[in-house]
């Protein structure tokens, strides 16, 4: 099935420039990233907890010292002990060392312990900001966004920058301080030594900046298609009737291996070039080694320094490599936090849904909604979805909308329920201009029965509750029975109590709409939004549904959107839409008069029925 590649090594490159090209920064385009202000407001939300902060930095600077102490202490002990053959305080000389070393084993403990405790909770209060955000974010932008990618991001994403979170910071601040330490200790034992010593940092920074300038690249490339990978997973988790129903198991393979294999290389090429770190760093300690070696017995047998002199400075010398070593891999891992890291800030920096400041201006609602010349384009390239509607519903009026797909139905819809804004016009709410009020407020007072009911993974008692999460048992259950629900309900194993898997699995479509119709009924709605409530349902159920809706759409003003025109015959108005506007507007009586689209919507209909 799948095209087999002889080389992977020549079409990783052919990858690799890709690449380069697709994320390596431009003059001409607009740089995402800001790597200072990324990491100032990571180190903002290290910051809760100030106290643990102090300590660990404490904790830090007494380990670099012992850790410098250590070899010290060694070196005066062999020109002292093994040069001279002094034996006098040898015990006092040795238990002094192994505190030296057991002291350090302590705090290096205790930072890392109070490290973890700083670091899980700046990662609780991140994720909490970015779930809190998520939905304050306006409905266009859910529209606009692969839902699997935004899921990478509350969890991929927030992963890798706590793991990093929990070791890194303690690293780079142990290096930083160990490598000063160091060059402070060296100068002082010797200046000629640490100066060739040093001889070996100009290769290493040379090094260094050619790895990292690439690993930069490609950590970032290496997140975006982790992101893109389970953006799809989660597609064709969702999409498998429809998958399975087209036989469509092959493209979707091939598309799931050609994502993963753009995985693979972005992450073989980002962990193979961060490797070389480790092998530039080994190999140049043995120059340093070498180097020290070679000069310190010059300068010791001369009687410039002491044999201890020179232990010491092979034992500083790795130290200090090693620290630039961990900076450089640390530098990578942090890269690695940082891709993930901007792309949750970049979710945060999506400009929230605007709201009015002030209460309702509804006291009590009476349900007259008022289109003004209303417009709307979703693209603005492609022009307008709706085009200049206008039109009234009196307080419990239902008004039904029909017209082909693409007409504009559920935009309407849309816009009353605030999820878009209109482009012109205005629309009102008993007067009051639903721009003016809060969107919790607005939908507060609507109740909505979609096509496909949505139902929690949870029991039916509380999906039923979800309209109205202060209803007691005995609301629910008389919810249940309006909606012609409980019947079939005290027929489960388990009956309200019956828990329901993900997207309500385990019972009928039909059955999730008599619920999502219970769940308007207890939220008690006096406007109700109703997209094709009764499609894909059997007859003997459509009834119940039909029931139901009576019962629901009493003394409420309602929108319904239908397709089947058999069910709004009964509706106080009929607005047929056209490409964007209204083509005629009436109840059905008055609209079968006219002899227009509507009366050849309807024939078309029964013709098909007849058929």
């Amino acid at each position: 099935m799948f095209k087999q590649i002889k080389d992977p090594f020549s079409y990783s490159r052919e990858k690799l420039g890709a690449m380069y090209e697709e994320y390596a920064p431009r003059a001409d385009r607009p740089k995402v990233q800001n790597w200072r202000q990324t990491l100032k407001r990571l180190w903002s939300y290290l910051t809760y907890k100030k106290w643990k902060l102090v300590v660990i930095i404490i904790m830090i600077a007494l380990s670099s010292a012992l850790a410098l102490l250590g070899p010290l202490l060694v070196g005066m002990g062999i020109d002292r002990f093994i040069v001279s053959q002094e034996s006098s305080v040898i015990g006092v000389f040795l238990l002094l060392l192994a505190g030296v070393y057991i002291l350090h084993s302590v705090t290096v403990l205790i930072q890392q312990f109070m490290m973890i405790s700083v670091a899980q909770l700046a990662v609780f209060h991140m994720r909490q900001d970015l779930f809190h955000h998520l939905h304050d974010l306006p409905i266009p932008f859910f529209d606009k966004r692969q839902h699997g990618d935004l899921m990478s991001r509350v969890t991929n994403d927030m992963d890798n920058i706590s793991t990093t979170l929990n070791s890194s910071i303690i690293q780079v601040f142990t290096s930083l301080l160990t490598l000063i330490g160091t060059l402070a200790v060296m100068l002082w034992l010797s200046p000629l030594l640490t100066v060739i010593t040093l001889t070996i940092v100009p290769l290493m920074a040379v090094g260094l900046k050619w790895i990292t300038k690439r690993t930069r690249i490609l950590f970032k490339a290496q997140q975006r298609r982790l992101g893109d990978l389970n953006g799809y997973i989660q597609e064709t988790m969702s999409g498998q009737r429809m998958i399975k129903s087209f036989s469509q198991e092959p493209r979707v393979l091939e598309e799931f291996h050609h994502k993963s294999m753009e995985l693979k290389q972005a992450g073989f090429w980002a962990q193979t070039i961060s490797g070389f770190i480790p092998k530039l760093m080994n190999t140049l300690n043995n120059v340093s080694f070498a180097l020290i070696a070679g000069a310190g017995g010059f300068l010791a047998v001369q009687g410039v320094i002491t044999i201890g002199v020179i232990v010491v400075f092979v034992e500083y010398a790795r130290q200090f490599t090693r620290p630039l070593s961990d900076l450089a891999n640390q530098f990578n891992t942090i890269l690695s936090a940082l891709a993930g890291a901007e792309r949750v800030f970049d979710i945060m920096d999506e400009k929230k849904e605007e709201e009015p400041e002030g209460i309702s201006p509804w006291k009590t609602i009476r349900g007259e909604v008022d289109f003004s010349h209303v417009s709307f384009a979703y693209d603005k390239e492609n022009g307008q979805t709706i085009k200049d509607i206008s039109l009234r519903a009196r307080p419990g009026e239902t008004v039904a909308f029909v017209g082909p797909t693409g007409a504009g139905k559920t935009t309407l819809i849309q816009l009353l329920s605030r999820f878009y804004e209109p482009g012109e016009g205005q629309i009102t709410l008993d007067g009051v201009d639903i721009n003016k009020a809060s969107r919790i407020h607005l939908r507060q007072q609507m109740g909505f029965v979609l096509q496909e009911a949505f139902l929690f993974q949870g029991s039916l008692r509380e999906n039923i509750r979800y309209g109205r999460l202060d209803a007691t048992d005995e609301e629910v259950e008389k919810a249940a029975r309006e909606a012609n629900a409980h019947s079939f309900i005290m027929r489960l194993p388990d009956q309200y109590d019956t828990v329901l898997q993900q997207d309500g699995d385990g019972i009928s479509q039909g059955q999730k709409q008599l619920i999502s119709i219970a769940r308007a009924l207890l939220a008690d709605p006096k406007i109700l939004v109703l997209d094709e409530a009764t499609s894909n349902v059997d007859t003997i159920t459509e009834v119940k549904i039909q029931e139901a809706l009576e019962r629901l759409l009493k003394g409420r003003t309602s929108f319904v959107i239908a397709h089947r025109l058999n069910t709004i015959q009964q509706a106080d108005q009929i607005v047929v839409l056209q490409d964007g506007s209204i083509a005629e507007k009436g109840s059905h009586e008055e609209l079968m008069k006219q002899k227009g689209f509507y009366q050849q919507l309807q024939a078309s209909q029964m013709e098909h029925y007849v058929s």
